[in-house]
């Protein structure tokens, strides 16, 4: 049986799946998700690392929040790549749309993922471990992409890598009015704001049924994990470099919502 998990858990976000059972893991890395994608035990959401109950039935939230955000996913025979779209039911959201709209959709992801995937005249698929391995990528479409989707991946990407080597070559891609949506990036200040408040002790309470008051500390270093700073410093790179950068809410029906935020960027 499955254990429950504790939202007050500052590596809750982040798991090891072993056939029925859970081992929680602070940084899953790239080799991790390969071995997950090949393992017939694990459901789709746990194979991109979520128990069920965390994605079952909300990617549908998700994917109308990302339509929302950006905005060139909506117009017609664009240019689009999704970096680390796994293999749940939100990546075949993005194809449905892509098919529809007309869109190039580039899939960049372990080729264990990209064969759960379904292969289609308009798909793309570049397996490897993004940007190392992805050099055709940027010789092909440098400058050249509408959007670009990164959606629950920039904090293994930042347990692993460098995240503003990860963030510079994208922007590259941007074409003028190009746009990338980073979503869903796990901020350890917005949990802590979060459980310090009533709403947070309530909502602790609620889910581990035990009347107790979560534990909070601020001030004080929280080694691998995506703060206030690091998102900041992010945004100001991206200006700097001449985008516009925007720090931006999840909507509450989404499932970590108080707890994650997105990062769009635009290239004028």
């Amino acid at each position: 049986m499955r254990r429950s998990f504790d939202p007050i858990d500052e590596h809750l976000d982040s798991y090891v799946m072993e056939g029925a059972s859970i081992r929680r893991h602070t940084n899953l890395r790239f080799e991790d998700f390969q071995r997950m994608a090949r393992d017939e035990a694990l459901s789709p959401y746990e194979k991109i690392g979520f128990p069920d109950s965390y994605r079952r039935g909300k990617e549908e939230a998700i994917f109308r929040d990302i339509l929302g955000k950006l905005a060139n996913l909506r117009k017609t025979g664009k240019i689009v790549v999704d970096i680390g779209p796994g293999c749940s039911d939100l990546p075949r959201m993005v194809i449905d749309l892509c098919r529809r709209q007309g869109h190039t959709l580039v899939l960049i992801d372990s080729q264990e993922m990209l064969d759960h995937l379904p292969d289609e005249p308009f798909i793309v698929k570049a397996p490897g471990r993004y940007p190392d391995e992805s050099g055709w990528i940027f010789e092909r479409y440098t400058g050249k992409v509408d959007a670009i989707l990164c959606y629950s991946v920039m904090h293994h990407v930042f347990g692993e890598g460098d995240i503003f080597w990860f963030v510079d070559r994208s922007l590259g891609l941007l074409a003028e009015g190009g746009e990338m949506l980073i979503g869903d990036i796990p901020n350890i200040s917005k949990r802590k704001r979060f459980f310090s408040s009533r709403a947070g002790i309530r909502y602790h309470q609620e889910f581990t049924g035990k009347d107790e008051i979560p534990e909070v500390r601020f001030s004080v270093p929280e080694p691998g994990q995506i703060d206030d700073a690091v998102i900041l410093s992010l945004l100001m790179r991206c200006r700097l470099a001449g985008f516009d950068a925007y720090w931006l809410p999840q909507p509450d029906e989404l499932p970590m919502s108080n707890r994650r935020e997105d990062i769009l960027i635009r290239r004028p």
